[in-house]
């Protein structure tokens, strides 16, 4: 392998401390081609070598000189062939396997011609400046679907690992993703598919630069479907998950010349690809964002600077990271725990969580981010066996664990080690007497801790040990600061939308608007107001957590494994759920216990089907001064009798809906605690009611909707309110708070302690009259729903055509702001019956919309290159407002009972139908059932039985026109059906076909064809049966 002489050497910061632009940006117009010069220039003067290749042959050539470069070896003929083709170009390889071998695997096994082996390394990870970094640009691949030529790439060693797509000042960034959308689908995979090889895409338009990876969390992915392109499954779609560059103090970095000096800077795009990258088990590429990278070389650095000057063993020698609740601080602390453990001076790294259910926890996603990298344990006893056990590098596990081996192990060659001590939240577990014992014992150590919410002197409770106070006392510096406010500024979480009802009656001389704060828990207790709230809490269930939109997720649970009982393995299915589910947060065990007996009641009393559990245990405190929210651990044993008693019954309960068999006891307890996680992350929970549990550390993306009759503050109400701020899908725009008790006050104090004085507007959403009517913000107007529906019904009336493409475009982008502002809007309760619109108007301009998408959908894929990159449909809005079959079938009962002679019923169905993206492939079959209705029809017995015996006549009659295997395609038609989703990748198809010839395309050709027809009969039929 070729190395450089080292003369001196420094650890450059992958993230630049302050970036000031000097760039001048001059007055000419710069057309797109002039952009990609001016970027290929800066390339050049950063140590980038250009070279003019523009096809494949020329690629390939280049890749091998550059491996025998890296590699100090020269390939014969017959080796580099042997070699592309199997460990380069494997004709059964896509994304996921060419980013595993550039992040996990890239040492591959030559096989050389005297029949010895050598190690051929893709990328130096070990000296990153080994690596040679090459632009090429115009580069032409004509063999994929559509002859397409590729804007910027840079090389790396010879392989595309980053690709760069440029769009001139002033057209929208997102036309540049949707570009690279279009190439991954359509040809990144022709050829040898070297393109798939990109890790990195960059995206710009001059003004605004973003990145991303090749691969997106798979919740908010559309997996593409089988068919030719088989091998681009996976690939990023999701413009929301881009992201932009910035410097150390979280100040974008957006233009695209400032963004080249800075992330393609060598060592920092060398970094990023080598070290900051993540592919996780579930086969996605994670790449850490600016804020992410800075905290770890923080870390990194204080450990290497107090290990020089011997500092280790003081609070010099650590400090604090102060990363938002939401910001992925996991995904940080792993990395760093990784790298510290990998330093041949560090003995050990020791990740401390603050509760039991945080370490199964951490455990899990430590397992996702790479199986096997960190250790968890059960009992003090296996934790004291890892700490003697050199191979266990980095161990997880509870502060209380660590205590105990503390107390029970006086003296212990582990105290001497050196350690890396990482907490978890540690605003929590930093003060009393468990911290305090564990840095007297501990001598060669670095103390850092992670938190959303520190504690400062402003807001410290005053009977803590006078010394450990504050988060910086305990810990030592701020390293690094991502707040609330850069979070949702950078789209990392959303904001909040709070309501607070009044739930006391109040004077007259009080506001309206001020909601009316009793201390009396009497008042606040009494089975009146338990009983209003229950009943607003269940009247606007549906409208806060959105049930009327339906979405696809992925479902995981843990099971025994069959070849191997004491072993868990991870299932995971795809569901298609209505809606969010909701948390409920109440000031105490006995108003706890009130509310479960409410709900219980009036759910029977109305027939209504939502599943309410509830978890509480033992706390000494159930509110404590400073707002940090009390431990509540697995003690249920100091519950007085009538708690624990109504606990056992609520679980009873849980057992009866989900067949399960847990109760109070000590290990049945914790397993009902992490099996109500789990379904509660699967939204399979509707509410759940609890006093402390689930309000910290918990993160669940399906929950929107935090209910409060709690008095929180600071710490507590930002942790708990960021329960519901996860990012999901589109439909989910905001995290929903509905106080019953006011804290308005409390929540201004807590944003500006954990934002800053100015966040109010940021962190929280506008008001119903600023997204009603319109609002001027940074000097520009944002018009309102009013006005935006003024614009429409003037500019496009029903009744007359939208003539013209741009036309058309203007209209679907102003339905889509529409359908934005109507998404938001319907949380608020002041929003019903001053929608403007009729339910009639807005079901005929949603069938106009629904109409150009699907005009525009075919033109995607025609084979003329008229792809409309600069429209986005709302599609995923349109789903959560349109009508549904019960709808339909209600409309048929009403033309039932008018003797079958109403015939405007009949448009209104059909109306109805068109507006509905889900109906309309449905269409023919409701026609057809229509037609047979007569006076003796019974609508929905009749319906039942109509749509089982045409999908039995739909599905016989494909079984025999195709000659599939008929109970094999019955099975998979019903897994399909059970799962909401019809799976055309894998050997699903391949198993139900009949024989037919791999050679010749017939069979391609075929399946594709049985594809299409299960694809129509599926959604004919799905939501039906």
């Amino acid at each position: 392998m070729s190395t450089y002489n080292i003369v001196a050497s420094t650890d450059e910061s992958t993230v630049v401390a302050e970036y000031i632009s000097e760039y001048s940006h001059p007055d000419v117009y710069q057309s797109e081609a002039k952009l990609e010069q001016e970027f290929i220039r800066l390339l050049e003067t950063q140590g980038y070598e250009y070279l003019a290749i523009h096809e494949e042959s020329a690629l390939v050539d280049n890749l091998h000189r550059q491996l025998e470069l890296l590699n100090n070896y020269t390939f014969s003929d017959t080796e580099w062939d042997r070699f592309f083709g199997e460990c380069i170009a494997g004709s059964n390889e896509g994304i996921v396997e060419k980013t595993r071998k550039i992040q996990t695997d890239h040492v591959q096994v030559l096989r050389c011609d005297d029949g010895l082996s050598k190690n051929i390394c893709l990328i130096d990870k070990n000296n990153i400046h080994n690596n040679r970094l090459q632009v090429i640009n115009q580069y032409e691949e004509s063999e994929g679907a559509h002859d397409t030529r590729y804007d910027v790439t840079v090389l790396v060693n010879g392989l595309p690992l980053v690709h760069i797509e440029l769009k001139r000042r002033g057209v929208a960034i997102r036309e540049a993703f949707n570009q690279i959308n279009r190439y991954q689908k359509d040809s990144f995979w022709a050829a040898s598919g070297l393109y798939e090889y990109v890790q990195i895409f960059v995206i710009s338009n001059g003004t605004h630069t973003k990145y991303y990876s090749n691969t997106t969390r798979q919740a908010h992915v559309k997996e593409q479907s089988g068919g030719k392109h088989r091998k681009s499954k996976k690939t990023s779609n999701s413009f929301e998950f881009t992201s932009f560059w910035a410097d150390a103090n979280n100040k974008i970095i957006a233009d695209l010349v400032d963004f080249t000096k800075t992330f393609f800077a060598k060592h920092t795009l060398l970094n990023v690809l080598t070290k900051y990258c993540v592919f996780t088990t579930e086969e996605l590429l994670l790449v850490m964002r600016p804020y992410q990278i800075a905290a770890t070389e923080r870390i990194m650095s204080r450990i290497a600077i107090s290990t020089n000057y011997k500092q280790t063993g003081k609070t010099k020698a650590g400090g604090y990271i102060w990363h938002t609740t939401g910001s992925g601080k996991t995904l940080t602390s792993f990395k760093t725990a990784q790298l510290a453990s990998a330093l041949p001076y560090v003995d050990k790294v020791l990740f401390v969580v603050d509760r039991k259910d945080l370490d199964y926890q951490t455990m899990k996603e430590y397992d996702r981010f790479e199986k096997g990298a960190a250790n968890g344990n059960t009992s003090t006893r296996i934790l004291q066996r890892q700490l003697e056990d050199s191979d266990s590098r980095i161990i997880i596990t509870t502060i209380q664990k660590l205590d105990v081996f503390v107390r029970k192990n006086k003296k212990h060659p582990i105290y001497k080690k050196h350690i890396v001590i990482i907490f978890d939240e540690c605003h929590r577990s930093q003060f009393g007497s468990m911290h305090l014992a564990i840095k007297k014992s501990f001598k060669n150590y670095h103390l850092f801790g992670f938190t959303g919410t520190p504690i400062f002197a402003a807001n410290a409770a005053h009977g803590n040990h006078p010394l450990l106070r504050t988060t910086e006392q305990a810990f030592g510096d701020k390293l690094h600061t991502y707040t609330i406010v850069d979070a949702i500024n950078d789209g990392n979480v959303l904001p909040f939308r709070i309501d607070f009802i009044n739930t006391v009656k109040m004077p007259e001389r009080i506001d309206d608007k001020q909601v009316y704060g009793i201390d009396s828990e009497k008042a606040l207790s009494d089975p009146r107001r338990i009983s209003d709230i229950v009943s607003y809490i269940l009247e606007h269930f549906d409208q806060k957590t959105k049930r009327s939109n339906f979405y696809t997720m992925t479902a995981k649970w843990d099971e025994a494994d069959k070849q191997n009982p004491k072993k868990t393995i991870e299932r995971r299915e795809k569901r298609r759920v209505a809606g969010f589910n909701s948390i409920f947060a109440v000031a105490s065990i006995p108003l706890a216990m009130k509310y479960y007996t409410e709900f219980k009641k009036q759910l029977e009393a109305t027939h209504r089907k939502l599943t309410v559990a509830t978890i509480f245990s033992f706390s000494p405190n159930e509110e404590e001064a400073d707002g940090v929210l009390p431990d509540e651990d697995f003690n249920v044993e100091s519950l007085d009798q009538n708690s624990r008693d109504f606990l056992d019954a609520a679980i009873k309960d849980y057992n009866a809906t989900f067949s399960t068999n847990f109760d109070t006891s000590a290990d049945k307890f914790e397993n009902y605690y992490k099996d109500l996680s789990m379904r509660v992350k699967n939204r399979e929970v509707d509410l759940l009611i609890v006093v402390n549990m689930f309000l910290t550390g918990f993160d669940a993306t399906t929950l929107n909707t935090l209910w409060v009759d709690k008095n929180l503050r600071q710490h507590g109400l930002l942790q708990a309110f960021s329960r519901t701020n996860r990012i999901l899908n589109s439909v989910k725009t905001f995290g929903n708070i509905v106080c019953f008790r006011d804290l308005k006050e409390a929540t201004d104090k807590a944003i500006a302690l954990f934002g800053d004085k100015d966040a109010g507007g940021i962190v929280l959403l506008k008001t119903y009259s600023e997204y009603y009517n319109g609002y001027d913000e940074q000097g520009e107007h944002q018009p309102g729903y009013r006005e935006l529906i003024a614009v429409l019904t003037e500019q496009y009336p029903l009744g007359q055509a939208i003539i013209g493409e741009e036309t058309q475009k203007r209209f679907i982008r102003l339905y889509g702001a529409i359908l934005r502002l109507r998404n938001i809007l319907s949380a608020f309760d002041d929003f019903e019956g001053n929608e403007i619109l009729s339910d009639r108007d807005l079901q005929d301009y949603q069938s106009i919309y629904i109409d150009l998408y699907e005009e525009f959908k075919k033109g995607t894929h025609s084979d003329k290159d008229s792809i409309n990159d600069d429209i986005e449909f709302e599609i995923e809005l349109i789903r959560q407002i349109e009508v549904n079959i019960d709808y339909i079938l209600m409309l048929v009962a009403k033309y039932h009972q008018s003797n079958c002679t109403d015939k405007s019923i009949l448009t209104t169905i059909d109306k109805a139908i068109n507006s509905s993206i889900e109906l309309r492939s449905k269409k023919e079959l409701i026609e057809r059932f229509i037609e047979q209705v007569n006076i003796s029809t019974k609508v929905d017995e009749d319906w039942r039985k109509f749509v089982s015996e045409q999908k039995e006549v739909d599905l016989s009659a494909i079984i025999n026109e195709e000659k599939l295997k008929p109970k094999e395609t019955r099975k998979f038609i019903d897994n399909s059906f059970r799962d909401g989703i019809l799976k055309t990748t894998g050997t699903d198809i391949d198993r139900i076909m009949p024989p037919v010839s791999r050679f010749g395309g017939g069979r391609a050709v075929k399946k594709q064809g049985i594809i299409d027809k299960l694809l129509k009969f599926f959604e004919k039929f799905f939501g039906l049966v």
